[in-house]
């Protein structure tokens, strides 16, 4: 049995955070192809039919689920190219992918963006997940799958629906996808590492944990047990970044998900660890182009009349 890193795991789940691109319901006639966006997280639900991918899935974990007794069987070795109503799908958009129906099919699919701390996420998956029989391992959030596809808003401006319910629903199918995934077998032993190395690791956790607290390069070092030098560097070559640059990048995530809570920027810039609303508000600029109260603004959607 693989054995997961279930703290890892707990990590990277909690480290989401996402927006909602396009969502839609897709009813595709035998034969049809949907190509998927390129470069984007997309997420696929199979309501209803069947398709297979184009190129095809390779062989890999399939999982075999009892629908009376949630009885899990994990083929290593299965093929899992074809796809059947109650499946799920997530692929990264590393490369082009389209999906066809075979005897026609009914899709839910959504369009996801990953906030700048959330992207190491695309690090440690590959780059398409399939989950058989998601239906029946996790049914509450296959319900939410079945109904989340929104109705394009150019076709029906009136069910643009609230977008931080939508953004929930969408992210607790995500993370629901990825765990059933992981916690069922089909995971590289030890998966995930956010950086190959249990010290760097722990130095992240420790960020996200408490992003407002005075993260000198130092303090980081000492939590991995290394020196200055030798953190900054592994620190580097492992996440593609210094660590002041993390820092910031997990803070200014955490502020958007604060803003769009309806937080004080005040409230926020201090809980951030920041001296000054000022000093926030030009490091949260520097990162996203604007200012925080510009970007709670440009991100409300205004209730349909």
């Amino acid at each position: 049995m693989v054995t997961v890193d279930t703290n890892a795991l707990s990590q990277v789940l909690s480290a989401v955070d996402l927006r909602i691109g396009v969502a839609r319901r897709r009813d595709l006639a035998p034969g049809a192809l949907l190509p998927l966006v390129p470069g984007a997280l997309t997420l696929v639900y199979i309501s209803e039919g069947s398709v297979r991918g184009h190129p095809p899935l390779a062989a890999g974990c399939r999982l075999d689920v009892d629908p009376g007794s949630h009885r899990v069987t994990i083929d290593p070795d299965g093929h899992r190219d074809r796809l059947v109503g109650g499946d799920a799908l997530l692929t990264l958009g590393d490369s082009p992918f389209a999906l066809e129906a075979e005897d026609g099919a009914r899709l839910m699919v959504v369009d996801l963006e990953l906030a700048d701390a959330a992207s190491q996420l695309r690090a440690v998956l590959p780059e398409v997940i399939t989950v058989t029989g998601f239906d029946a391992l996790e049914p509450a959030a296959a319900a939410l799958a079945e109904n989340m596809g929104l109705v394009d808003p150019t076709a029906c401006p009136s069910r643009q629906g609230d977008p931080v319910i939508c953004r929930m629903m969408a992210t607790t199918v995500l993370l629901s996808v990825i765990r059933a995934w992981a916690e069922n077998g089909c995971a590289p032993e030890g998966w995930p590492s956010l950086s190959n190395d249990p010290f760097l690791d722990r130095v992240i956790e420790a960020i996200h944990d408490e992003p407002g607290r005075d993260w000198s390069v130092e303090r980081l070092a000492s939590v991995g047990a290394m020196s200055r030098s030798t953190f900054a560097e592994r620190f580097r070559s492992a996440i593609g970044r210094s660590p002041a640059d993390y820092v910031t990048e997990v803070r200014v995530d955490a502020a958007k998900r604060m803003l769009d809570a309806g937080r004080p920027v005040t409230e926020i810039s201090r809980e951030l660890g920041y001296a000054s609303d000022e000093g926030f508000s030009r490091a949260f600029r520097r990162r996203t182009g604007m200012t925080p109260s510009s970007w709670r603004l440009a991100h409300r959607t205004p209730i349909p009349a």
